[in-house]
C-alpha cells in the first residue's frame, strides 16, 4: 500500500536546508529557443525548482540558453518556486501530484527521493548514468532506491565545526589543538564539551548546535548518532525501533541536551549566531564560509567531532537533486538532457555558483572549483570523501523528520528548563519517535 500525498502532509516534507530567497514564481527559459520549438515540433520539458540566489538564476538563463540553441529538437525551460514561506514549493508539488500535473523533471531533497520513488512519482534513470564512479559515494547512495537511480545531484553539502580564533584566544584556548586534527583523527566528544565549557563566558556561550528545529536538527546531528553505534534508522529503512531509542541514541541525545542543561548552548539561538559574535563555536554547513567571508574575527574551520566510545568520523551529506516525475512524456529526451545538465563542465560551475561542494570528482579540477582544493573549503570535501552519510533511504522520513525534530526541541527545552538532563524523558520522546515510524512504514510501504 502506497502512501498518497496530499497538499496537508507537504508540511513534514518542508526538508531542505538550502536558503532560497528570491520572490514569486519565475519562468526561466533559453532566449536562443528554435523555430522548431516555436512550430511545436520539438519536445517540450519543464522543469521546477526552489528559487535561489541571484548567481543560480543567472546560471539557469545561461545554461538553458546554451542548450535550447544547440537542441531545436528538445527545448527546456524552468519554473522557479519562491520557498520563502518554507511550504510553497512542497505544496505545489502535493497539488500536482493529486491533479497528475507534475512537471518533467522535478528537484527533491536528497532525503525525499525514497519517498518520491516509493510512490511511483519519479521514474528510475539508471540507464541515462550507468557508470557514476565519477560522483561521490554520497549522492549516489541518497539518490538511490531499491537499486534503482532515481535522482541526480550536481552538489553536496557538509558540516563541520568552525571556530572564533578571537574568542577561544579569549579564553586562553589552545588553538594549536583545533588545526592539529585531521579527517581520520578529529575532535571526541569530551574535548568538544571541554572547549564548549571554557569559552562560555557572560557575553557568549562556547558553542552553537541548534541549526533550526525543522529538518536542520536530524540533518546536522545525525552523525554523532552513527559515531555513537547506531543511526536513527535501519539500514533497510524499515524500522526505528531498537536504533533512535537505542541505549547509544538515548546516551547521544544526553550529551547534546547536555550542552544546552549546563549553558554551553542555546536553545533558542538568534540569527546568525556564530557570525554575531554570540558564540565562540558552530556546527555549521559548509555554506557558511561564504557567509563569513566579511565577518569582524578571525576564524577557523576543523572536522566534525566524533564519539570517545568509537573515534569513528561520521559527517553529514545531501542535497537537492534532480528526478523525472511520472507525467514526463518523453523521458528519453529528460534523460539525454540531464546527462548533459551533469557534466563535469556544468557540475562545476553550478557548484561554485551556489557555493557548495561539487557531486563529482572530476569537477574539482576545473578552474572555477580550485578554491575547494584549499582550506577551508577543502575540510568540507575531505569529509565528503572519507566520512560523508546519507540521511537515511526510506519513503517514510518525512515523519521520522517530524517527529525526531519535535523530540528533540522537547528535550533541548526541558534540559534548558531545568538545568539538567532527564534520561527518563529522551527514551519517552524517542520512542515516540520510533512508534511513529513505525506506523507509517508498516501502513504503507511494508511488503
Amino acid at each position: 500500500m502506497k502512501k498518497m500525498m496530499c497538499a496537508g502532509m507537504a508540511v513534514t516534507m518542508a526538508l531542505s536546508l538550502t536558503a532560497c530567497g528570491g520572490g514569486n514564481s519565475t519562468s526561466t527559459s533559453g532566449t536562443g529557443e528554435s523555430s522548431a520549438a516555436a512550430d511545436g515540433s520539438a519536445t517540450t520539458l519543464t522543469i521546477w525548482q526552489p528559487s535561489d540566489k541571484e548567481s543560480i538564476e543567472n546560471w539557469w538563463v545561461e545554461k538553458l540558453d546554451e542548450w535550447n540553441a544547440a537542441h531545436p529538437d528538445i527545448q527546456v525551460s524552468r519554473i522557479a518556486i519562491d520557498r520563502s514561506d518554507s511550504y510553497a514549493y512542497d505544496n505545489k508539488v502535493a497539488t500536482a501530484v493529486t491533479s497528475n500535473d507534475l512537471p518533467d523533471i522535478l528537484f527533491v531533497d536528497g532525503p525525499q527521493v525514497s519517498y518520491y520513488a516509493a510512490n511511483g512519482i519519479t521514474v528510475p534513470i539508471t540507464k541515462y548514468f550507468e557508470d557514476t564512479s565519477d560522483f561521490v559515494d554520497s549522492t549516489v547512495a541518497e539518490c538511490t532506491y531499491d537499486g534503482e537511480l532515481y535522482a541526480i545531484s550536481a552538489t553536496e553539502s557538509s558540516v563541520a565545526l568552525y571556530y572564533n580564533k578571537d574568542y577561544l584566544t579569549e579564553c586562553n584556548y589552545d588553538i594549536s589543538k583545533l588545526e592539529s586534527y585531521t579527517a581520520e583523527n578529529p575532535m571526541t566528544w569530551s574535548e568538544f564539551e571541554e572547549l564548549a565549557k571554557q569559552c562560555t563566558t557572560d557575553s557568549y556561550v562556547g558553542t552553537h548546535i541548534v541549526m533550526d528545529h525543522g529538518e536542520g536538527l536530524p540533518y546536522a546531528l545525525e552523525p554523532m548518532y552513527i559515531s555513537n553505534g547506531k543511526d536513527y534508522i535501519s539500514d533497510d529503512g524499515s524500522t526505528a525501533q531498537g536504533y533512535v531509542n537505542s541505549p547509544e541514541a538515548v546516551e547521544t541525545t544526553a550529551f547534546l541536551a547536555g550542552l544546552i542543561a549546563k549553558g554551553y548552548a542555546n536553545v533558542d539561538p538568534i540569527t546568525d549566531e556564530f557570525l554575531n559574535g554570540a558564540c565562540a563555536t558552530e556546527i555549521q554547513g559548509s555554506w557558511d564560509v561564504t557567509v563569513l567571508e566579511d565577518a569582524a574575527f578571525e576564524w577557523g574551520v576543523t572536522y566534525y567531532p566524533v564519539s570517545d566510545k568509537t573515534g569513528t568520523p561520521v559527517s553529514p551529506c545531501g542535497d537537492w537533486a534532480a528526478a523525472v516525475t511520472n507525467n514526463c512524456s518523453n523521458v528519453d529526451a529528460a534523460g539525454e538532457f540531464l546527462q548533459w545538465l551533469m557534466s563535469t563542465e556544468n557540475v562545476a560551475s553550478y557548484a561554485a555558483a551556489i557555493s557548495k561542494p561539487a557531486s563529482r570528482t572530476s569537477a574539482y579540477e576545473d578552474p572555477s572549483m580550485a578554491v575547494y582544493q584549499d582550506y577551508p573549503l577543502s575540510v568540507f570535501v575531505e569529509e565528503l570523501r572519507n566520512s560523508a552519510s546519507p540521511r537515511p533511504r526510506t519513503p517514510s522520513y518525512a515523519t521520522f523528520s517530524a517527529d525526531y525534530a519535535e523530540a528533540m526541541t522537547n528535550i533541548f527545552a526541558e534540559a534548558a528548563s531545568n538545568g539538567a538532563v532527564e534520561e527518563s524523558y529522551i527514551q519517552e520522546q524517542l520512542d515516540n519517535v520510533a512508534a511513529s515510524f513505525e506506523e507509517d512504514y508498516n501502513t504503507y510501504y511494508a511488503q
